[in-house]
């Protein structure tokens, strides 16, 4: 039998630290390239883009969402000033657009994250609105990443919280992957799982020194979001870190009148899958995100709990992949029974 040719894409530089602004000329330099790009918000712009930007003695642009349209806008520039590498500077949407922009390019992107809330910081994948719908498309890991813990440290907390939620999450996800491996035949790699349950059993294990304000929390959830990053790019999907309680994730985006923040959705939704999973385990994963204080109920999430239920019911319909929840998902009642068994809702 033919083995498959498998490429994986890697990060070829992790820089971390604390106040990294000018570092990002030196990695520029490294890499062998001359002509960068800025890619920052107002409030990220304030805090750290105009430094790196000066710095550089480069252009820069504003990302004002993480839109098709902007993306297009992103591309159209890139192309028209001959720019080779782009520095993303900030959250997810900066980050993303920058992302998808310089794949459609054929530009590398440099990820100098501002907030540590996702493992998009380090992924090849992006997460784009397209109209009413919220996509996750494949583009490129970051050539770099800039892993600054000071920035990361001195974000709103809840920011640092949704990134831990975002990696305990790994661990249904990994449980969704085996399964459809096992029942479908789809392509497993052991290494990646094995490094996504890793970064989820050392957020766990760090639960109760994942504090507000410090350095070293940062550092730790960084180097988990990074880690889950090069567990996607060796798999060569999301599949070690994305599972049914993304898919609940993705859904309640859709429909519910606030969602909450990504990571946040995805900690809910692993307490429950988790319970489906297996029964005696998903109480580890409610402590751990009680310990640090990130939501474990709908209403700590700030949806209903109608919104809830139904994005339980149509997570199964989210995207083309197996997971725990089947071919033909949950049904209304046993929606209801599972988010109220676990907690979730009262």
């Amino acid at each position: 039998m033919e083995n498959p040719i498998h490429i994986i894409n890697l990060s070829r530089m992790v820089v971390m630290g604390s106040d990294l602004w000018s570092s990002v000329k030196t990695t520029v330099e490294k890499l062998g390239y001359k002509n960068p790009v800025v890619l920052d918000d107002p409030i990220t712009r304030g805090i750290v883009g105009k430094k790196v930007s000066d710095d550089l003695n480069c252009d820069h642009n504003e990302v004002k969402t993480a839109t098709m349209a902007e993306v297009h806008s992103i591309e159209d520039l890139l192309k028209k000033e001959k720019y080779d590498i782009v520095v993303s500077i900030g959250g997810g949407s900066v980050i993303d657009v920058g992302k998808l922009a310089s794949f459609n390019t054929s530009i590398p992107f440099i990820s100098y994250p501002t907030v540590a809330s996702h493992d998009g910081i380090a992924s090849s994948r992006a997460s784009i609105r397209d109209g009413e719908k919220k996509l996750s498309i494949e583009a490129q890991p970051p050539i770099a990443i800039i892993a600054d813990t000071k920035i990361v440290s001195q974000a709103p907390y809840r920011f640092l919280a949704s990134g831990c939620a975002d990696l305990i999450s790994n661990y249904t996800a990994v449980l969704d992957w085996q399964l459809a491996h096992k029942l479908k035949g789809e392509y497993y790699s052991e290494h990646a799982a094995s490094l996504s349950s890793m970064s989820a059993k050392v957020t766990i294990d760090n639960a109760d020194v994942i504090k507000e304000g410090l350095e070293e929390s940062a550092r730790k959830v960084l180097k988990g979001l990074i880690s889950s990053g090069v567990a996607m790019s060796i798999a060569g999907s999301s599949r070690p870190a994305s599972g049914a309680e993304h898919a609940f994730a993705h859904a309640l985006d859709m429909i519910a009148e606030k969602p909450a923040m990504h990571g946040e959705q995805c900690g809910v939704g692993s307490i429950m899958t988790m319970y489906l999973h297996r029964e005696d385990k998903y109480k580890t994963i409610k402590e751990a995100l009680e310990k640090i204080k990130a939501p474990t109920t709908a209403q700590e999430l700030g949806v209903t709990d109608t919104e809830l239920i139904k994005a339980l019911t149509m997570a199964h319909k989210i995207r083309d992949r197996y997971t725990i929840l089947g071919e033909s998902g949950l049904t209304e009642r046993a929606a209801t029974k599972l988010a109220k068994v676990t907690g979730v809702i009262e």
